[in-house]
């Protein structure tokens, strides 16, 4: 999931703050009533939840259905454009590959940090039990036979057949041979892999519209869900909603922290220096949840840190694109999240394949506001891991705080990765000084 960096092409499916505003507000009066309707009796529960259910669950599984042909065709977009940018130039190269290498710490850190801050505050076994309740009617063996024991998982990395592996939901062997794909295509002259890649950003381009119509029904689908929710976990839900925003915006900040560490112990920035340069680009991460928003004030910061104007307009503006750093931590947090809400037992293999997942997918992850990208982006994490991905959609309503922090953070350690790969004049020895 990421922050709202979206093209102009690609803002069709107009998420902006008052949708978001809008799909909170049906998460709210939609639980509400559900609590209402469980104290109602069966007479009426019964048949008010029966109908949430079907129009929840067929507004989730147009959602849904944008999963695999999304995934592939941003990631192929993405290893191309990355392969593109690398063979560029030397700056162009060491920022890609701090990219890469920060986007794999990500998903690691996100999945040990996840667990650690569970144990440190874990959702009380009330609330863990009411959301259970909740969501009784999610189908958790459908996606837990797809997470192999740790022999095969290993034997099967490479699927025999990639159709086959889109089909059954196999998505790590899908996302490595997506990768694969990618890597050959972007060794091609740009004359021969035009057609191929212009038929993956057809299909990125049609199936953002698609999300975009569905996102349109978003508050329906979302009061749906919620009212089925709030009739099964009853006002024990509220508290947990809050437990889990707090967890996953935690990972945002605590990402942010280390985007200042890297800067000042990496990049060699002086910290009161930094601060007052971050704070201009911060502010606007924070009021418009958006990296591409940022770019100017981002811009600016560089200049003021005494990062050669050359340098970051070619690293900010391609972090920009493809570097959403605190996307692999929080998206397989969100899937960790889950599995602790219904009590999924996450294998090794589940673990390594959640993780691999988070890190591949984050280089075709789509740049638009959080909620657009959030099944797309989390879902194929957590049938990796083997968890249910139901509870993403009632989840979609919260991500409006969170995904602040998602940008605070990519905003603070786009800057901070400029510094590292850049090169300074004697401006920057200055302010080192």
């Amino acid at each position: 999931m990421t922050d709202a960096t979206a093209a102009p092409a690609e803002r069709s499916s107009g998420l902006g703050g008052k949708s978001a505003l809008l799909l909170m507000a049906a998460l709210i009066v939609g639980l509400a009533l559900g609590i209402v309707a469980a104290g109602m009796g069966e007479g009426i529960k019964g048949p008010t939840v029966y109908v949430a259910d079907l129009i929840g669950g067929l507004w989730f599984n147009a959602l849904k259905m944008t999963v695999i042909p999304l995934i592939i065709a941003l990631l192929v977009i993405g290893v191309v454009s990355g392969s593109d940018a690398a063979r560029a130039g030397g700056l162009a190269t060491k920022a890609v590959l701090w990219f890469g290498g920060f986007y794999v710490f990500s998903a690691v850190f996100g999945a040990v940090m996840t667990p650690a801050l569970l144990a440190l505050w874990p959702l009380p076994e009330a609330a863990a039990e009411a959301l259970r309740n909740g969501l009784a009617g999610v189908d958790q063996s459908a996606t837990q036979v797809t997470v192999p024991a740790i022999g095969d998982f290993f034997k099967n990395l490479v699927p025999g057949n990639p159709v086959a592996a889109a089909a059954e939901d196999q998505i790590l062997p899908l996302v490595i041979f997506t990768a694969l794909f990618a890597f050959a295509l972007a060794r091609l002259s740009a004359e021969r892999r035009a057609p191929a890649l212009g038929f993956f950003e057809a299909v990125g381009d049609a199936m953002l519209l698609v999300i975009g119509w569905v996102l349109a029904l978003a508050p329906i689908g979302v009061f749906a869900l919620a009212f089925s929710f709030g009739a099964g976990a009853g006002a024990t839900s509220l508290g947990a909603i809050a437990h889990y925003v707090i967890i996953i915006s935690a990972l945002g900040l605590i990402l942010t922290a280390a985007g200042f560490l890297i800067a000042i112990f990496v990049a060699r920035f002086a910290p009161g220096a930094f601060l007052r340069a971050i704070s201009g680009p911060s502010a606007v991460a924070l009021a418009t949840r958006s990296s591409l928003a940022s770019l100017p004030a981002m811009l600016t910061a560089a200049d003021a840190l005494g990062v050669r104007r050359r340098d970051a307009d070619v690293a900010l503006p391609l972090a920009v694109a493809l570097f959403r750093a605190t996307g692999p931590a929080m998206n397989i947090g969100v899937a960790l999240y889950v599995a602790h809400w219904l009590g999924v037992q996450i294998t090794p293999a589940g673990y390594a394949g959640g993780i691999a997942v988070a890190a591949l997918a984050s280089i075709g992850a789509v740049s638009l506001p959080g909620q657009v990208s959030f099944v797309t982006s989390i879902a194929p994490i957590s049938v990796a891991l083997g968890v249910p991905i139901e509870p993403l959609a009632l989840l979609l309503a919260l991500e409006t705080i969170p995904d602040t922090f998602r940008t605070l953070g990519n905003v603070v350690l786009d800057v901070a990765v400029t510094g590292v790969v850049s090169e300074r004049g004697d401006e920057a020895e200055e302010l080192a000084a």
